[in-house]
């Protein structure tokens, strides 16, 4: 019989997940020997080594791909018991794990703070994170739910819209485009344009719609995060397809300007995201229909439809 504890897995799996004892500990709020111990009477207790070092990183052996598995399974059984717990305790002493794309993290904490002054006893675990990571925690099954963009097509996913999130281009208030009006699309073939990373769900949208009709703009600097993002187009680097909800402040203090361009904005929607299947707490169930519900009078924009 395998004598293993749930502890022991636990941190078996931040040190497989991260394949890192260094960000196993942080991520545990464990000291560095404490993780090297609990692997190490692990490795005694099934037998057979879990990690191999090269170099200075390690590396899963084939035993320990095994386990990683089995332990992502029984931590699944887990967070199910205590969901079902959870529920028959009521929302008394519940906690919610989120995750948001770095993006809706300008429209997160609003609605956050909102379901919190209505069910103060709920404890909220929340990630930003980019789009790949974040899809990888639904995938792992690590977070309850998410929030973000269109979700991608042929994902086991349940999404749904809860408020409307256009794209709109921006520009230095300086710029001479700013006080146009109706701007041709074709114009911006014209312009240099800062991008997001690939695989972000604005940098897709903005070159599917572009794609669509036709227009081949110049793609200058990379960033990889909203706020570079603003920063770039406010120094005059270039133009830029964001979330209107990022540059609200912006636009207030004048530091930078939304084109009218003609067909924009690009119509999108903030979501709500989980697992098809996934058994949600009742902390998660009641934020779910939180957001469905009254996010677009919170966020004073029209419903999702």
């Amino acid at each position: 019989m395998l004598h293993v504890t749930f502890r022991q897995l636990s941190v078996f799996s931040s040190v497989a997940r991260n394949l890192s004892f260094t960000r196993a500990a942080e991520e545990l709020h464990l000291s560095q020997p404490a993780v090297s111990m609990q692997i190490r009477q692990l490795e005694e207790h099934v037998g057979i080594p879990l990690f191999e070092q090269l170099g200075k990183k390690i590396y899963l052996t084939e035993a320990g791909q095994e386990l990683y598995h089995y332990s992502r399974s029984i931590s699944e059984l887990l967070t199910e018991a205590e969901s079902v717990l959870s529920e028959l305790k009521g929302l008394q002493r519940g906690k919610l794990r989120i995750a948001v794309a770095s993006t809706a993290n300008y429209v997160a904490p609003q609605l956050l703070a909102a379901f919190s002054q209505r069910f103060p006893t709920v404890t909220v675990s929340l990630d930003v994170t980019n789009r790949q990571a974040l899809l990888e925690e639904l995938e792992n099954n690590e977070i309850e739910l998410a929030i973000m963009g269109q979700p991608p097509e042929g994902l086991d996913l349940v999404a749904e819209s809860f408020v409307e999130n256009p794209l709109v281009v921006i520009a230095p208030v300086t710029h001479p485009l700013a006080a146009a009006r109706n701007i041709p699309l074709s114009r911006l073939e014209q312009e240099t344009f800062l991008v997001r990373e690939p695989g972000s769900g604005t940098r897709i949208a903005m070159e599917r719609y572009f794609s669509k009709h036709h227009v081949h703009i110049q793609q200058g600097m990379q960033m990889n995060s909203s706020e570079a993002i603003k920063q770039g187009v406010q120094a005059g680097l270039g133009l830029s397809v964001v979330s209107l909800h990022t540059v609200e402040l912006e636009l207030e203090a004048n530091r930078l300007a939304v084109l009218d361009v003609e067909g924009l904005p690009i119509k999108r929607y903030w979501y709500i995201v989980h697992r098809r299947g996934k058994r949600l707490t009742s902390a998660a169930l009641a934020f779910k229909r939180f957001m469905l519900q009254e996010a677009a009078t919170l966020m004073g924009s029209g419903s999702a439809k």
